[in-house]
């Protein structure tokens, strides 16, 4: 049995759930000169998703931190463009499948060797495949999977094609790599040729990649739990616990969460202060990642519904949590129709969330560039008309 150190400092519930905001860029001033750039920087890894309701998920990250980022300064933040040369970002497999810092392309070795000594695999890969995309991407490249001859064998969206098989298998062994995405397909390139020289490698051992990992997963949740840290780049509790002494987190106690909790020294180094944000949070946001944590500090519980039966859906398709005042105060399931911002359905956390609520909502249309809202459904029909009324007033 592990002896854990005793915790350095006690946090009281409220202080662990200031210093998660301010760690993941909800409290205090947001630093927009650095931009989406610098939010991928201080998150670590920014979720992909190919739905798209009022914008795609990589989008909505800095969006609800920066508010109303240019959405093609987002995309050339995270993406390599002709004009910007190097890339600033890859995308591969982390907390799911993620865009990445660039620097960090050494410290996911451990996983792309994991990757290589993987036993068995749920596609086959035809005998030849794998040498003919790596020498089509190295004559032609870089390519989609259309380009390298196609995804699919059928239109089933698992049926993969012996290309699409080579090349994704490629990109997690790191011969291949992702560094943007061309109407929502990836596009692949050698990393001999997309990554910069003196980041190309994968000198460092399991341990020293697992100590990064997790040292950022503290920095970027503030807080966190062992689970918690665990989750951030989906890593084993026992890589956690082989690595934790030695990340440069400190344990920690915080109240009521009856589990231990290690910390990032930065953040109990000054108090968490400043001005909150009120925003709509991707269902797919790092914020509300892990399930269990978001009960525990917000006490609220998230769960995203649209791969739910419709009948079953108690709050809908993409019902993205409101924050406002450091809290979790509600949900919207969002739609667009023309220049309209629909609300399909409104949960709120009784009256005192209606004008925090309304600001997030006629904020997202703005951004998106909707004049204006319509709220379908509101859970608690006393709220309607308040709702109404501060839309109103937000939009006045």
């Amino acid at each position: 049995m592990t002896t854990l150190p005793r915790p350095a400092v006690t946090l009281t519930a409220d202080d662990a759930r200031r210093i998660a905001l301010r760690a993941q860029g909800f409290l205090g001033a947001p630093d927009r000169r650095s931009g989406a750039r610098g939010v991928l920087r201080a998150l670590g890894a920014v979720q992909l998703d190919t739905i798209s309701v009022l914008a795609r998920s990589h989008e909505l990250i800095p969006y609800a931190r920066l508010g109303a980022v240019g959405r093609k300064s987002v995309e050339s933040a995270y993406w390599r463009t002709p004009a910007s040369g190097a890339p600033h970002a890859f995308e591969y497999w982390s907390h799911a499948a993620c865009i990445l810092p660039i620097e960090e392309w050494p410290h996911f070795a451990f996983r792309r060797r994991a990757y290589r000594d993987r036993p068995h695999w749920n596609h086959q890969l035809p005998e030849g495949a794998y040498d003919q995309v790596i020498k089509q991407l190295r004559t032609e490249g870089p390519l989609t999977a259309t380009e390298l001859g196609g995804a699919k064998r059928t239109s089933d969206w698992w049926d993969w094609s012996g290309t699409k098989v080579a090349v994704e298998r490629a990109l997690m062994y790191g011969e291949v790599v992702c560094v943007e995405r061309r109407s929502w397909k990836r596009v692949y390139d050698l990393a001999e040729r997309a990554i910069p020289k003196e980041l190309l490698h994968d000198d460092l051992d399991d341990a020293e990649c697992l100590r990064r990992l997790v040292r950022l997963a503290g920095e970027a949740l503030g807080v966190g739990t062992r689970a918690d840290i665990a989750d951030y780049h989906r890593l084993k509790g026992e890589q956690v616990d082989a690595v934790i002494a030695e990340s440069g987190l400190v344990p920690v106690e915080v109240e009521g969460w009856g589990k231990p909790a290690w910390a990032d020294p930065a953040a109990l180094a000054t108090p968490p202060r400043g001005r909150h944000r009120t925003t709509l949070l991707s269902p797919f946001d790092s914020l509300i990642w892990e399930r269990a944590r978001t009960e525990r500090i917000f006490g609220f519980t998230h769960r995203l519904e649209a791969y739910v039966p419709k009948p079953k859906r108690v709050y809908g398709y993409f019902a993205m949590p409101v924050l406002s005042g450091g809290r979790l105060i509600g949900r919207v399931d969002p739609a667009r129709e023309g220049r309209t911002l629909v609300a399909r359905q409104v949960t709120l956390d009784g009256p005192k969330a209606v004008p925090g609520v309304a600001q997030a909502l006629v904020e997202a249309a703005s951004w998106v560039g909707c004049t204006d809202v319509r709220v379908e459904r509101v859970d608690a029909p006393e709220l309607r008309a308040p709702l109404a009324l501060e839309l109103a007033r937000a939009v006045s």
